[in-house]
C-alpha cells in the first residue's frame, strides 16, 4: 500500500465493503431529511389554503399530507439509523480484526510502534476510521435539506433562494481552509497518546522489577513527562476543533439569522403570504442543523482521516520473513547453525540432532538474548540457520511453528481461565468428562496432566478451588512470577512441538521446583516413547545437569561443549558463570 494516500485508501475500502448497507441507509437518510425539510413548508400552505382561506377541506388534506409525511420520516430514520449502525459497527469489527491479524502476522509484523500504540490503533484509532461511514449519511442528507429548503424559498422569493445558495459555499470555503491544521492536531494528538499508552503498558507489565530496583520514582516521572506532552497534544487539538465548532456554529447562526431577518422584511412590505413568511423563518430554523453539519464536515474528515493513515500505517507495514514454502527435509527435525552472525553473536555453530535435550549457557547475557531472538525470527542475520535440512527462513512459518517453538523468557499470560491460557481454549479444564483424544490415541486430558506435572504447574491448580477453572486476570497479574513461569511452561509443554526452545524457564522459581521442573522436562519430552527435540538457554546448574550436552558460548562463538559435569569440572569460565 502506498504511503501516500494510504488513508485515503483505507476509508475508500471501508466504503466499498459496507456499500449495501452504507448507500440505503443513506437514501432512507436522505428522505428523513427530505420530510424534515417539508414540514415547515407544508405548515405554510396550510396558513394559506386552508387557514387564511377558511376552506375546511383544504385544511384536512394538508393536514393529512402533514401526517404522512411525518409517518414516513419516522419510517426512514428508524431503518436508515439500524443500518447505518450495524455499517459502523461491522466496519469496526472488521478493522480491529484486521489489525489484530496483521500485528500477529506468522512472519512477524515489522513496525516500530510499541505494544501500547498498537492497542490505540486498534482501538481509538480504527473506531475513528468507521465513524466515516456515519458522517457520509449525515453529510448526504445534509445537503438534501439545505437543496430543498433552497428551492422553496428560490420559488417564495429569488432574493431569499439565492443567498442560500451562494452563502454557504462560502462559508463551507472559509472553514474548509482550517482542515489540514485540525488533522495535523489530531494525528499528533493519537500519535501522543499512543506512546503515552504505550509506556503505560511497559511501566505496569515491569512494576515488580523496577520496585525491586528502586525505580519506580524515575519510571513515574519518565511516565509524567510523556504524559504531559500527551495532554499537551491534546489541547491543542481540543483547541483548535473547539475555535473551529466555535467559528461554524456563529457563521450557520448568522446565515440564518440574515434569511429570518430578510424574510420578516419582505412579509412587512407584501412581497410575500404570511404562510409564505412562516415557512421561511421555519425553514431557516430548521436549517441551523443542516448548516452545522455541513461547517463541521472539514474537522470530521480530517479526524478521519488522521486515524485512518494511523490504520493504514500497521496494515501496510512490511513484515520480517520472506514467505517461506519449503518443508524441512528428510534429515529430521535437526536444527544446525553455521557460521552465524547475529548481533553478539559472531561466527557461532550450533547442531541439535532429533530427540537431544542440549543445554546453551552463554557468558554474556546478550549472546543468550541473540540466539532466542534469532530462532523465534530468523532475520537480519549472517551464515545459515537451517531446520531438517532447510534455511529456517525459507520454511513455510506455519510449519515452521509446527516443527520448532521458542518460547521466549518474558511470556505473556491472557484474561481467561487457568486451563485456557494453557491449552488455548476453554474445554481444556473439562478432561474428566469423556474428552477427546489426539491423533496418536493420547487423551486430551492426560495430555494436560503430563504438562502441568512437567512444569510444576499442578500446584497452582491445586491451590484455588476451582482448580483450572481458577481466573486468570489480564497479563496474569493475579499469579505470581514463578506462577506465570510455570504455566507458560505447561503450554509450550502442551503443544508438544517436534523441537523446543526455552529460554530462561526458571529464574522465578525455588530450588526445589526447579530440581521438578528439569525432572518433567527430561520425563515429558526425552523418556523411552518422546523422542522430541528440546534447547534450553539458561546458567541454572539444575536444568544444565538433566540435559545430554551443553554448549557453552563466550564472546559471541563457542567456547566448550560437553556435558554440565565435565564443563563444571575442567572449565573455569564456565564454571564461574553457571556457579555464581
Amino acid at each position: 500500500m502506498s504511503k501516500i494516500g494510504a488513508g485515503t485508501v483505507i476509508l475508500r475500502r471501508a466504503v466499498a465493503r459496507n456499500g449495501r448497507r452504507l448507500w440505503s441507509g443513506t437514501a432512507l437518510a436522505g428522505v428523513y431529511q427530505l420530510c424534515a425539510a417539508l414540514v415547515p413548508i407544508l405548515i405554510g400552505v396550510i396558513v394559506d389554503r386552508g387557514v387564511a382561506t377558511g376552506d375546511l377541506t383544504a385544511l384536512l388534506v394538508w393536514i393529512a399530507v402533514l401526517a404522512a409525511v411525518y409517518l414516513v420520516l419516522a419510517v426512514t430514520y428508524r431503518f436508515g439509523a439500524r443500518r447505518l449502525q450495524r455499517a459502523i459497527a461491522e466496519e469496526g469489527h472488521q478493522l480491529r480484526v484486521e489489525l489484530a491479524a496483521r500485528i500477529l502476522h506468522p512472519r512477524v509484523l515489522r513496525a516500530e510502534r510499541h505494544t501500547g500504540d498498537l492497542l490505540a490503533v486498534t482501538t481509538t484509532d480504527a473506531e475513528y476510521t468507521s465513524y466515516l461511514l456515519d458522517h457520509i449519511p449525515r453529510i448526504t442528507s445534509a445537503l438534501v435539506a439545505v437543496t430543498v429548503s433552497a428551492v422553496a424559498l428560490l420559488l417564495i422569493s429569488p432574493p431569499l433562494g439565492l443567498t442560500v445558495l451562494v452563502a454557504i459555499p462560502v462559508v463551507l470555503a472559509v472553514l474548509n481552509r482550517t482542515a489540514p491544521l485540525i488533522a495535523r492536531r489530531v494525528k499528533e494528538q493519537q500519535d501522543q497518546a499512543g506512546r503515552a499508552t504505550a509506556l503505560a503498558t511497559d511501566l505496569v507489565t515491569g512494576l515488580r522489577a523496577l520496585r525491586g530496583i528502586g525505580a519506580q520514582d524515575a519510571a513515574v516521572e519518565r511516565y509524567h513527562r510523556v504524559s504531559r506532552h500527551a495532554l499537551a497534544a491534546t489541547l491543542r487539538a481540543s483547541r483548535t476543533q473547539n475555535a473551529y465548532l466555535g467559528a461554524s456554529t456563529m457563521l450557520s447562526a448568522l446565515l440564518a439569522g440574515g434569511i429570518a431577518l430578510m424574510a420578516g422584511w419582505f412579509a412587512l412590505t407584501g412581497r410575500i403570504t404570511v404562510g409564505q413568511f412562516i415557512t421561511v423563518i421555519g425553514s431557516a430554523q430548521f436549517l441551523v442543523e443542516p448548516f452545522g453539519v455541513l461547517a463541521v464536515v472539514p474537522g470530521w474528515t480530517a479526524a478521519a482521516r488522521a486515524a485512518a493513515e494511523r490504520v493504514a500505517a500497521v496494515v501496510g507495514a512490511d513484515v520480517v520473513l520472506p514467505p517461506g514454502a519449503a518443508a524441512p527435509r528428510s534429515s529430521g527435525h535437526e536444527l544446525r547453525l553455521t557460521d552465524v552472525t547475529y548481533g553478539p553473536l559472531a561466527g557461532l555453530r550450533l547442531h541439535v540432532r532429533g530427540g537431544e535435550f542440549v543445554g546453551v549457557v552463554a557468558r554474556r547475557p546478550a549472546d543468550a538474548e541473540a540466539l532466542a531472538r534469532l530462532l523465534a525470527v530468523p532475520d537480519g542475520h549472517t551464515g545459515d540457520v537451517l531446520l531438517g535440512g532447510e534455511r529456517l527462513e525459507a520454511v513455510d512459518r506455519g510449519r515452521a511453528r509446527q516443527v520448532l517453538h521458542s518460547e521466549p523468557h518474558r511470556t505473556d499470560l491472557f484474561t481467561g481461565t487457568l486451563a485456557s491460557n494453557i491449552a488455548l481454549r476453554d474445554d481444556a479444564g473439562r478432561h474428566d468428562d469423556g474428552g477427546r483424544h489426539d491423533d496418536d490415541g493420547r487423551h486430551d486430558g492426560g495430555r494436560l496432566d503430563e504438562a502441568l506435572r512437567a512444569a510444576a504447574a499442578a500446584e497452582v491448580a491445586h491451590l484455588h478451588p476451582e482448580g483450572l477453572r481458577m481466573p486468570v486476570t489480564e497479563r496474569g497479574a493475579n499469579l505470581s512470577g514463578g506462577q506465570r513461569q510455570r504455566v507458560a511452561l505447561a503450554r509450550a509443554l502442551l503443544a508438544a512441538p517436534p523441537l523446543l526452545v526455552l529460554h530462561d524457564p526458571t529464574t522465578a522459581v525455588d530450588a526445589v521446583t526447579e530440581r521438578a521442573v528439569a525432572d518433567g522436562i527430561r520425563a515429558l519430552r526425552h523418556g523411552s516413547a518422546a523422542g522430541y527435540g528440546t534447547v534450553v538457554i539458561t546458567t541454572s546448574p539444575t536444568l544444565l545437569a538433566a540435559t545430554d550436552r551443553v554448549v557453552f558460548i563466550g564472546d559471541g562463538t563457542v567456547a566448550a561443549e560437553g556435558t554440565h559435569a565435565e564443563l563444571v569440572s575442567h572449565d573455569d569460565s564456565y564454571r564461574r558463570t553457571v556457579l555464581r
